[in-house]
């Protein structure tokens, strides 16, 4: 499934190139550090052991890799993902401590790792911005192992119609925080834009399973705000 919105990689790029040295700040900024607890949820899903592995896609500047290998003790082997190298510079600096943590510029639809080799693949607000959904996925399916795990934290649809409400309306304003924050309205035009274009929960079920995964289900946080999806290579 190719979106429209993302075509323009040239975009994308300029997209993160202007906002990756403060892009932790504003993701607390625009969710009011919420962010934070759903990167938890997404970790307490998983509950992984000691050496299991992880390609952490989309990974920006790295919440999730830090996480992870904090709940394995830093035993766990991970490696970060993201199609912007300046995030991936950024990511670097900020856990420069974590030696089983590893670093490389690819996109979600090519990625630069074996196949069959990670128990988990995580990918947390990235798919949206990813030119094909279906090759992004097809991709996770390549590099787990069989019994391995996808895992997706994504902006969804809001399922409560008053909550509905509120949210359309604070997503006027993400712009306008932007522009005072950062300097620059257009990443959070962008960002708008990308979440109402973006699939709905049982859409992206039934794109997980066109891909072989199985057992797949989601989890609605936050009203539907978020969602994390999960599926299975069997």
């Amino acid at each position: 499934m190719t979106q429209n919105l993302q075509q323009n990689r040239k975009l994308i790029e300029s997209v993160f190139n202007k906002v990756f040295d403060k892009y932790d700040f504003m993701n607390d900024v625009m969710s009011f550090g919420i962010h934070r607890l759903w990167k938890k949820e997404l970790i307490q899903m998983m509950n992984p052991s000691e050496n299991h592995s992880l390609i952490d896609v989309a990974s920006g500047t790295g919440d999730i890799a830090k996480l992870y290998s904090i709940s394995t003790k830093n035993y766990s082997k991970i490696l970060c993902t993201d199609s912007n190298s300046k995030m991936i510079n950024q990511g670097k600096k900020k856990l420069y401590q974590f030696n089983n943590i590893n670093w490389k510029v690819c996109s979600a639809e090519n990625l630069l790792a074996p196949s069959n080799h990670f128990d988990f693949y995580t990918i947390s607000f990235g798919l949206r911005n990813t030119k094909n959904i279906n090759k992004s996925i097809s991709e996770a399916y390549r590099v787990l192992k069989k019994g391995g795990r996808f895992l997706c934290l994504e902006f969804s649809k809001v399922q409560n119609h008053n909550l509905e409400a509120i949210y359309n309306n604070y997503s006027k304003l993400i712009p306008i925080i932007g522009k005072i924050v950062v300097g620059d309205d257009k990443p959070y035009k962008y960002l708008v834009k990308s979440i109402n274009n973006f699939v709905d929960q049982e859409n992206l079920i039934k794109i997980m399973e066109k891909n072989k995964f199985l057992n797949c289900s989601y989890k609605n946080l936050s009203g539907g705000i978020v969602a994390i999806h999960s599926g299975w290579k069997v």
